[in-house]
């Protein structure tokens, strides 16, 4: 038998500013370094001005000095996804930069690249008692953002590496008609239609029927399903089976903001089908952020699935500097600042993910493995500022708060996942035999 090798893994850290490194910050460093093996994914962009603004952003434009990540490398972090929703924020030029800062702070960095071979890429850490590959991807994103492929007679495109879903709704025979009633008396499929008959755009598909940019088909129930895009989830299986061979552990940094009707808390459903076809190939964990907060835990053959770790680090309150296109949307001028455009966007503070308690309470998982099997779940509550001024909120806190653990309960029972309460952390411990 091998040696036991341990984990720890957070969700989005947007950090724009330093920390003031007090017990908190040393405490939580502490934590973390008990790991071997210690992930974030890091949603903003590092760089100082190396990139336009993109037209589309992934909600505000994120861009953050260099300097932050040796925070990230204080806290501890050894393993950085960057494949998010605001990779391009600041398009080729920010990702560039934010490629070689993550290269020369000396981190295994994977989510994104020069094409899709780079930014789908297993990466690798080497650990005392075992080799690690990262793959990282996201759902959330602008399509163009997508990494391109290389071939012979075309380089590839800068990009993330996307995990694509397809969505189809399905409606009973009725509401199907009435559908291609309304369809048939306005131009919602006009060009559409034109597209296809020129060759430009395939047809839906059989039993397949486009109203506008969605996807129909005749249902026994009247819902909405989600599944993996076959391509992405091929190649995806594939570097798999690659990295399973090249080392002794793969882990799965996944961005997935997509969501079960207005269940929040709640995976899309191709996420679900994703993280297990992950784990059915060889993958030891799936890690899940991105819709700013907790999402249940699923232990599915033996090995963890975490559907969204939330918040480790969230600071989108003090960027410094947004392009004319957020001004804009709300209205504002050349003669308004950023403190304006982010009160404007808030309403003041008063809506937003900046009043949602949830959003500012999270967890850091630790577990433990060996030769390839789960022993052990730690979950450590933290909490980032909630209720603070605006602008000293986002730091992770160790707060041994139960009501974070009863929250992570009662979203992970669906999945069948026990978790403990010893008075100070959560607990997920392996049935034996």
């Amino acid at each position: 038998m091998t040696r036991p090798v341990t984990f720890a893994a957070t969700g989005d850290s947007f950090i724009t500013r330093l920390p003031y490194k007090d017990e908190a910050f040393a405490e939580v460093a502490a934590l973390l370094h008990q790991a071997d093996v210690r992930i974030a994914n890091l949603e903003t962009t590092v760089h100082d001005q190396k990139g336009y603004p993109s037209a589309q952003s992934g909600g505000t434009w994120a861009m953050s000095p260099p300097s932050v990540l040796q925070a990230m490398k204080e806290y501890g972090f050894n393993m950085i996804g960057w494949a998010n929703n605001h990779t391009l924020d600041y398009l080729y030029g920010g990702l560039e930069a934010t490629q070689q800062h993550l290269s020369d702070y000396g981190f295994v960095h994977a989510g994104a690249g020069k094409n899709l071979a780079e930014a789908g890429a297993p990466r690798y850490l080497e650990c005392k008692n075992a080799r690690i590959a990262l793959i990282a991807a996201t759902s959330t994103f602008h399509p163009w953002w997508a990494a391109g492929e290389q071939r012979r007679d075309s380089i590839g495109r800068p990009g993330i590496n996307p995990m694509r879903y397809v969505m189809t709704h399905e409606l009973t025979e009725e509401k199907l008609s009435q559908l291609k009633a309304i369809a048939d008396s306005i131009d919602i499929n006009a060009f559409s239609k034109v597209l296809i008959e020129e060759g430009f755009m395939n047809a839906p598909g059989r039993d397949l029927y486009l109203f506008g940019t969605s996807l129909f088909r005749e249902g026994k129930e009247n819902r909405t399903r989600t599944e993996p895009h076959p391509r992405d989830l091929r190649r995806i299986i594939g570097t798999i089976e690659e990295a399973r061979r090249m080392s002794d552990y793969v882990i799965i940094s996944i961005h997935a903001h997509e969501m079960k009707g207005e269940r929040k808390e709640a995976p899309a459903e191709f996420l679900e089908i994703f993280a297990r076809a992950c784990i059915d190939a060889g993958a030891h964990a799936v890690v899940g952020h991105g819709p700013h907060l907790l999402r249940g835990i699923e232990i599915y053959q033996n090995r963890p699935i975490f559907y969204s770790l939330g918040d480790f680090i969230f600071q989108t309150e003090t960027v410094t500097s947004q392009p004319a296109d957020f001004y804009e949307q709300y209205g504002l001028s050349h003669d308004h600042n950023v403190a304006d455009a982010l009160e404007a966007m808030s309403a003041n503070y008063t809506r937003g993910l900046c009043v949602h308690r949830e959003v500012w309470e999270s967890v850091v998982p630790i577990w433990k493995m060996q030769d390839g099997e789960l022993l052990e779940i730690e979950l450590h509550p933290i909490e980032l500022g909630f209720g603070m001024p605006i602008h000293r909120m986002g730091w992770p806190k160790l707060s041994g708060s139960s009501a974070v653990i009863e929250n992570l309960k009662a979203w992970s029972e669906p999945y069948g996942t026990q978790i403990e309460w010893d008075g100070r952390i959560g607990r997920i411990r392996m049935k034996r035999g």
